[in-house]
């Protein structure tokens, strides 16, 4: 018995709380007043400039239904409904109820949020629900919300006044001068003009760029944004930027990446990665650092894969009498380069590529390796021909090695050394300045003659099958051959001579591994004599 007195208690508590919250809605005016008992026996039915007032609320209509018991009324007629200075609605009915503060309004509605003179945010739809106890309007069978930068439009919204959000969902479509948002859920604030992204979301600016996110923002106003988990800047003219997060300047035409970057020039045919990044449209400037890497894709059949602690790429222009107002893009790769491609392998402290004359440029150690040649010089420049190294000159100090067996290597050194390659093999090697050779000649039957050291100006040799064929050399050209045993101690080694085979890129992951190239010394390599 106790225990019901107490439960009762309670329950006059809650009702007396109620109670107090609860506002009466008032008549303050209508130009006539009647009753009808048999249709609507517990409605106050009034007409003509009809103004109703809740707490700070002004509802005005042509006529309504008021219910005083219910403390409710159902308005009919241009209606408006007015909260203090800066939020107005209007519809063609209203359904209003004073105990829960819920206002319904329905055909034509529109709700205007700011002052006219300021250019306000309009909300427009068929069906709005305004809870003014939690300050939130809403719709649920298509709207739009139109500011003074962008529309909105979406199957179901909601709208809070007091802090300018919005949330949008199913079918949003921000339609804004420069580009159009489409997504299924979309945060919005009417006053930063900031969208929060976190569905699946297409951004458009016809013919030029496409932006592709799931999650982050993007500020309407200065088209600055944060994309994450993967998103995609993709540009008409082929260049897409790809990563984890991606901080865009759409104005400035800057992006900056974190976190398994990609950016992919489907023109160029080349594939920048790394684990941080930047991009300026202007030029088509891109870097990129940890763990860098550029895919170049041009020839199908040979795959260029080219890693360093940072690589540069951009395009340049020029003018010049054969080429007018002309591009050329231009690839830097600088500290710890090493290139892999399956028809040559090179490694290097920097290197420049310039797609003008098709050229790469190997500095500080470089040593480039095709089949079981090596050529290693202070600077090589090798020649690309339709995605292919046709050439490669090594200046200054230069060695062109052949492993003939895992025993012997053949051996030419010079100023200069040029070897020339057919379809990735090298066909002819010539050396120049101060030629010295050391070289097995074969008999027919594939034994060892000897071993040859010669001393000319110039050397050309021609290779077949990966071997030797035969050399040319000037009438200056001084030489001993010695059986095989025969030969001196310490003259089958030029002074120039070191094979490097432990530094050699042996696949596309393998330019990841970390080598010294400088100052390789012969003892320092595990070189049977």
């Amino acid at each position: 018995m106790k225990g019901k007195r107490f439960i009762g208690l309670i329950l006059l508590i809650v009702n007396f709380q109620l109670s107090i919250s609860q506002t009466l809605v008032y008549l303050e005016q209508a130009d006539g007043l009647s009753f009808d008992e048999e249709r609507i026996a517990d409605a106050q039915i009034v007409r003509g400039n009809v103004i109703f007032r809740h707490e700070e609320a002004l509802m005005y209509c042509d006529s309504a239904y008021f219910y005083e018991e219910s403390n409710s009324l159902d308005a009919f007629g241009h209606v408006r409904f007015v909260q203090g200075d800066t939020l107005q609605g209007f519809g063609d009915k209203l359904f209003y109820n004073g105990n829960t503060k819920l206002a319904r309004m329905r055909r034509h509605v529109r709700l205007i949020h700011g002052k006219e003179n300021e250019n306000p945010t309009i909300l427009t739809t068929d069906s709005l629900n305004y809870d003014r106890a939690a300050g939130v309007a809403y719709y649920f069978s298509g709207g739009q919300v139109t500011d003074t930068l962008n529309t909105l439009t979406s199957i179901r919204g909601r709208y809070w006044p007091d802090t300018k959000q919005a949330v949008f969902s199913k079918e949003v479509e921000l339609v804004n001068p420069k580009f159009i948002l489409t997504s299924d859920t979309l945060l919005y604030n009417t006053d930063t003009k900031i969208a929060d992204i976190v569905s699946p979301t297409l951004i458009v600016y016809e013919e030029e760029t496409d932006i592709r996110t799931s999650r982050g923002w993007y500020n309407t106003n200065n088209e600055q944004s944060m994309l994450l988990d993967r998103s995609v800047v993709h540009h008409m003219n082929g260049r897409t930027m790809t990563g984890d997060t991606i901080y865009y300047d759409k104005l400035v035409g800057f992006g900056q990446v974190i976190g398994s970057m990609a950016m992919t020039d489907s023109t160029q045919k080349a594939t920048l990665y790394g684990e941080y990044g930047q991009m300026w449209e202007e030029n088509s400037r891109g870097y990129a650092t940890d763990s860098a890497l550029m895919v170049d894709w041009s020839d199908p059949a040979h795959y260029a894969y080219i890693h360093a602690d940072t690589l540069f790429t951009e395009e340049l222009y020029y003018t010049d009498s054969a080429r007018m107002d002309s591009t050329y893009r231009r690839v830097r790769a600088h500290y710890g380069v090493r290139v892999y491609r399956d028809d040559m392998q090179m490694s290097c402290d920097s290197m420049v590529y310039l797609d003008s004359d098709s050229t790469m440029h190997l500095y500080t150690d470089p040593i480039c390796w095709s089949e079981n040649q090596q050529i290693a010089a202070d600077s090589i420049i090798a020649y690309i021909v339709n995605g292919t190294v046709e050439h490669a000159v090594g200046s200054g100090n230069a060695l062109c090695v052949m492993q003939d067996s895992t025993e012997f290597f053949n051996q030419m050194s010079g100023k200069e050394v040029t070897a020339y390659l057919v379809n990735g093999e090298v066909k002819i090697v010539d050396t120049d300045g101060n030629a010295l050779t050391v070289f097995y000649p074969r008999e027919d039957g594939g034994g060892y003659v000897g071993m040859n050291t010669t001393a000319s100006s110039f050397i050309r040799m021609y290779v077949e099958n990966q071997k030797i064929h035969h050399m040319r050399f000037t009438k200056e050209t001084t030489g001993v051959l010695y059986p095989m045993d025969q030969i001196p101690d310490g003259s089958n080694r030029l002074a120039l001579f070191f094979w490097a085979e432990e530094v050699r890129p042996t696949g596309p992951e393998d330019v990841f591994r970390k080598v010294k190239n400088s100052g390789i010394k012969k003892e320092e390599l595990e070189i049977k004599d």
